[in-house]
C-alpha cells in the first residue's frame, strides 16, 4: 500500500476541425429562417412559436466561447442535417471514441516515461459512451496492450475528477499500481444544434491522465494529489433522458429531451455557490489558506461561471494565470475541460506550489482535487 500519489503524464486529443461561432451561427439563422418560412400559416395562428435567430454577441455574452473543435464540421453546419456524420465502424476497427482516447493516452504515457504494458489498470470517465459494451475502456486497454481491469464510469461533467480519486483510491488500497484514466468526450453527437439557448455550448476532444504511486513514478514533472473531494446534489436542472429503454416507449424516440437539455440560469445560480464552499471548505480541512493557491483548473463550462467561483474562493478577481481559460476555443469538453486546463496550463508552477483541479456539472456533481507540485 502507498500513501503518495501523484500525476505523473497528461495527453490531449484535439480534432482537426474546428467551427467558429460566425460559422455556427450562420448555419442556425438559416435553420430558423427555413423553419419558420415553413411553418408560417402554423405561426401566424398562433399554433407554433417562431424560431429566433442566434448572434456572435449573444453566444460569447453567454458563455465566453468563441469557437470549438469537433470531429465533423461538414455534418453539424449542414442546415438539413445539424448533427455530425460520424459512420458506425466494424466490430473489428477500434471505434471513434476509443480511438481518440488512445491518441490521447499515447501522449499522456509519453509525459509519463511510460508505455502501455506498465499500466494495470484503465478507468474511461466521459459523460457519454458509445455504446454499452464491451466497456470503451477495455477497448483502449487492449489497444495499449495495458494489463489489469478496465472499466467504464460516468458522472457527466465531473467524471474526470471522480475517475481522479477512483484511481488514487486504487492505488492507495494496493488493488492497482498505475492507472491511465482517459476522457473521451464526443459532445457534439448529443448536442441540439437547433436549440437556440445551447447549439454553442459543446466541442469535442480527449483528455488521458496518469496516476501512479509517487514511488513509482519517473516523470521529471509529477503532482502529488493531497486531497480530492467529491459531491452529488441530485437536480433536473441538467439532463439527458437517451438510454436504453428509449425503445420500450415508442412516443418518445427523437424527442429533443434524448439530447443535451438544461435549465441555464437555475443551474449557474445554484451549482456556483455550492462549487465554491466546497473548495474552500477543503481548503479550509486542509489547512490551505487562499493565499497559497497558486492555480484553480476550472471546469471550462461557461466563463461567467468560472469567474464567480474563483472570485468566491480567492476573495477577489481572480487573474488570467490564476484560473486560466481554455473554453474560448474548445468551448465546453464536459469531463475533459478541467483537464485541458491542467494539461496546458501546469509547466509554470514551481516545487511545492499548490492548485486545485475541479469539475461540476449534471446530477449535480461536483469534484475537486487538491495538487501539489512534486
Amino acid at each position: 500500500m502507498t500513501s503518495r500519489v501523484v500525476i505523473s503524464g497528461t495527453g490531449l486529443y484535439t480534432p482537426e476541425q474546428s467551427i467558429s461561432n460566425e460559422e455556427l451561427v450562420a448555419a442556425f439563422n438559416t435553420w430558423v429562417d427555413r423553419f419558420n418560412a415553413d411553418h408560417a400559416h402554423a405561426i401566424a395562428r398562433g399554433e407554433e412559436e417562431a424560431k429566433a435567430h442566434s448572434s456572435v454577441e449573444f453566444i460569447e455574452k453567454a458563455s465566453g466561447i468563441r469557437s470549438r473543435y469537433v470531429l465533423d464540421k461538414a455534418g453539424i453546419l449542414d442546415p438539413d442535417r445539424m448533427v455530425p456524420h460520424l459512420p458506425e465502424r466494424p466490430n473489428e476497427a477500434l471505434s471513434v471514441m476509443a480511438d481518440i482516447g488512445v491518441q490521447a493516452a499515447k501522449e499522456a504515457l509519453s509525459n509519463a516515461s511510460l508505455e502501455g504494458k506498465d499500466i494495470d489498470a484503465v478507468i474511461v470517465a466521459a459523460s457519454n459512451m458509445q455504446r454499452a459494451y464491451p466497456a470503451m475502456a477495455v477497448e483502449i486497454q487492449h489497444a495499449l496492450g495495458a494489463t489489469g481491469y478496465a472499466f467504464d464510469m460516468n458522472v457527466a461533467c465531473s467524471s474526470a475528477t471522480f475517475g481522479l480519486q477512483q484511481a488514487a483510491d486504487s492505488i492507495r488500497a494496493g488493488s492497482a499500481r498505475r492507472v491511465l484514466m482517459v476522457n473521451p468526450e464526443i459532445c457534439t453527437g448529443h448536442l441540439n444544434f437547433r436549440d437556440r439557448d445551447s447549439h454553442f455550448i459543446f466541442g469535442d476532444v480527449a483528455t488521458a491522465v496518469v496516476i501512479e504511486s509517487a514511488e513509482d513514478a519517473n516523470s521529471q514533472k509529477c503532482y502529488e494529489i493531497l486531497d480530492t473531494r467529491l459531491q452529488t446534489i441530485f437536480s433536473n436542472n441538467i439532463r439527458n433522458n437517451f438510454g436504453f429503454l428509449n425503445r420500450g416507449d415508442e412516443t418518445g424516440v427523437g424527442a429533443v429531451d434524448k439530447l443535451f437539455v438544461q435549465e441555464g440560469r437555475k443551474v449557474f445560480k445554484e451549482v456556483c455557490p455550492a462549487v465554491a464552499q466546497q473548495i474552500n471548505q477543503q481548503l479550509e480541512d486542509f489547512g490551505v489558506s487562499k493565499d497559497q493557491l497558486t492555480r484553480m483548473w476550472l471546469h471550462q463550462a461557461n466563463q461567467n461561471m468560472n469567474d464567480l467561483i474563483a472570485r468566491k474562493v480567492l476573495g477577489r478577481d481572480p487573474t488570467a494565470t490564476e484560473a486560466p481559460t481554455i473554453l474560448d476555443t474548445y468551448a465546453n469538453t464536459s469531463s475533459a475541460g478541467s483537464v485541458i486546463a491542467f494539461h496546458k496550463h501546469n509547466d509554470d508552477l514551481l516545487t511545492g506550489q499548490l492548485g486545485v483541479l475541479c469539475s461540476f456539472g449534471a446530477g449535480y456533481s461536483i469534484g475537486s482535487a487538491l495538487l501539489q507540485r512534486v
